[in-house]
């Protein structure tokens, strides 16, 4: 099991269908798990995916549209089921506050669970956490109602060599205290190491493509977004709000995504080979670079190893 990984609850949009739940999403990242959008049915598929809510330390929603977020009774009725003693918040735009309270005073489970709200400024973006050492933030998109983006950024660090550790006589339990001490012998670590680029990873749900689109997938590993429409439908999309596969390809090349998940996909399209069709056309047509996913209810999607 990848120690960073997306396991997909549900891919559908506003209604399910007989193969896509309503939206959830599973990110473990580490020893955390986040759990993103749970939409209706989210307590079922996480039994379904053999995955465990203990380790789940926060719930971010991107809205409150109820495809988003009707859910959250379950899943916390599952975290009481299964002895979660840890506080979990539940980060949600401030619009969103009232209506997920009161989903949490339904579950009326023995969990401790809060609401905790952002507002980020205009145009930019508002750190509200650390996950496993990662920096998660957020920043408005642009729906028919106040919704947030997510992004969780890694710090930069340092990977040793092995070939100059050897040169420099240095194994086994001395790696550990040098790079715990930061010199060893004369040595410094930096004489030993590669500076080593932090990991990223962004979530776009309902929007229509906009700047904060192309801000969260920056050089991202993986970006999580939807794609409610085929590109025959452009005006259906931006109409209500969304966006189509093609945009969605197009904007993660731009951005350097390294690895496009695809969701949150509209009733109206029974064939998820349209879906990837278009997308993988998108990416040949804007410069190539970046693998795509069309998600399936249930698939486990890793984040790409560090470069």
């Amino acid at each position: 099991m990848s120690a960073r990984e997306l396991v997909v609850l549900g891919t559908a949009s506003q209604a399910p269908t007989r193969t896509r739940n309503h939206n959830g999403y599973l990110l473990r990242w580490d020893g955390d798990s986040v759990l993103f959008d749970p939409g209706e049915g989210t307590q079922r598929q996480v039994v379904h995916a053999g995955v465990s809510v203990t380790r789940v330390k926060r719930i971010c929603i991107t809205h409150a549209h109820n495809d988003h977020c009707l859910g959250l009774p379950g899943v916390l009725a599952r975290m009481a089921l299964e002895g979660v003693q840890h506080r979990v918040p539940i980060h949600a735009p401030r619009a969103a506050r009232e209506h997920l309270r009161a989903l949490v005073a339904v579950a009326d489970a023995a969990v401790d669970a809060e609401v905790v709200t952002c507002d980020p400024p205009e145009g930019a973006a508002e750190e509200i956490a650390v996950v496993g050492g990662a920096r998660l933030s957020a920043r408005y998109l642009d729906h028919r109602v106040p919704a947030l983006g997510y992004r969780l950024d890694e710090p930069p660090g340092r990977h040793f060599v092995p070939e100059l550790l050897a040169a420099a006589g240095i194994s086994g339990p001395d790696v550990r205290v040098l790079a715990e001490g930061g010199e060893l012998r004369g040595v410094r670590a930096e004489d030993v190491s590669e500076r080593r680029r932090g990991q990223s990873f962004a979530f776009v749900m309902d929007t229509r493509m906009s700047a904060a689109v192309a801000d969260l997938a920056r050089g991202a590993d993986m970006l999580v977004c939807e794609s409610t429409f085929l590109d025959r439908d452009a005006d259906l999309a931006d109409r209500y709000a969304h966006m189509t596969a093609r945009q969605a390809a197009t904007a993660a090349v731009d951005a350097g995504v390294r690895r496009l998940v695809l969701t949150h996909f509209s009733q109206r399209y029974p064939d998820p080979g349209e879906f990837v069709a278009e997308a993988t056309l998108a990416v040949a047509d804007a410069g190539g670079g970046t693998e795509v996913v069309v998600a399936a209810d249930l698939d486990v999607v890793e984040v790409p190893p560090r470069r």
